[in-house]
């Protein structure tokens, strides 16, 4: 799979993924567009999430899925107020959506029946949209993903074996961005993506917006869409924004939009 970036990373970057180097499988022919959102929270900038919404709905996507950190959390008394309040935001657009469980929304067992109950998804599961399939995992609380997420993502990705693309979501990153910082692709998760051709893996956490390569595996940081930024080099990846993707057959297409 060939990447190319194009535009000024300040204003936007552009990462396509090139169509044609694996067999199309069978099924019904790609064609659609899904937003990803990032962090909201970690210390949320009032109406930046809000802002964030807005811009999405002018691109009128099929989905969005969430990268995780919705809700600031951490206490289980006022948790649920915090859903209820930041629901209304995405209640205004009628957009299936998609959750990934962050370390801000489940870290107690209170917690992930609150997650469940505002999102109506459980912490990890997949699905399909066209040819294409879509694995969601969770690593909310905890740095790394777990035997039991390891072995779901396994038994996910072969049973979907001929879909394609394959996208992988899970909230932290850490265990990518680590070895992929040293150039090391010898860690499980990449040797699952690659056997089992997987186009995309995204995660957020991090309020950057970061993307790496190996083998032809984008790994995409889902940037800031709300939290607190932490640093102020736009060059670097520190502001606020979302990320478009088209998927065309089996070509994948992210553009990133700044706020």
């Amino acid at each position: 799979m060939k990447t190319v970036i194009r535009a000024a990373a300040a204003v936007a970057a552009l990462l396509t993924c090139a169509a044609g180097l694996w067999p199309a499988a069978p099924g019904q022919p790609n064609n659609f567009r899904f937003a990803i959102v990032g962090d909201r929270t970690g210390e949320a900038k009032p109406g930046m999430y809000e802002k964030v919404w807005r811009e999405v709905d002018r691109s009128h996507p099929d989905f969005v899925i969430d990268a995780g950190d919705v809700i600031q959390g951490g206490n289980d008394a006022t948790a649920e107020r915090q859903w209820r309040e930041t629901r209304e935001v995405w209640r205004r657009y009628r957009y299936p959506l998609f959750f990934t469980p962050g370390n801000h929304d489940i870290w107690s067992a209170a917690s992930e029946r609150l997650y469940e109950k505002y999102t109506g998804r459980p912490p990890f599961y997949s699905f399909n949209y066209q040819d294409a399939h879509f694995t969601v995992l969770d690593n909310s609380r905890t740095e790394n993903l777990g035997d039991d997420q390891m072995k779901f993502l396994e038994r996910d990705l072969e049973q979907n074996r001929e879909r394609n693309p394959k996208f992988v979501f899970f909230h932290r990153p850490a265990l990518w961005l680590i070895p992929l910082k040293f150039q090391s692709g010898e860690f499980a998760l990449h040797q699952l993506a690659r056997k089992y051709r997987v186009a995309v893996v995204v995660s957020g956490h991090t309020h950057q917006f970061l993307r790496l390569e190996r083998d032809g595996i984008v790994y995409l940081n889902a940037g800031n869409s709300g939290g607190h930024l932490r640093g102020s080099d736009l060059a670097q990846g520190w502001f606020f924004g979302w990320t478009l993707a088209v998927v065309k057959g089996t070509g994948v297409e992210l553009t990133l939009k700044k706020l």
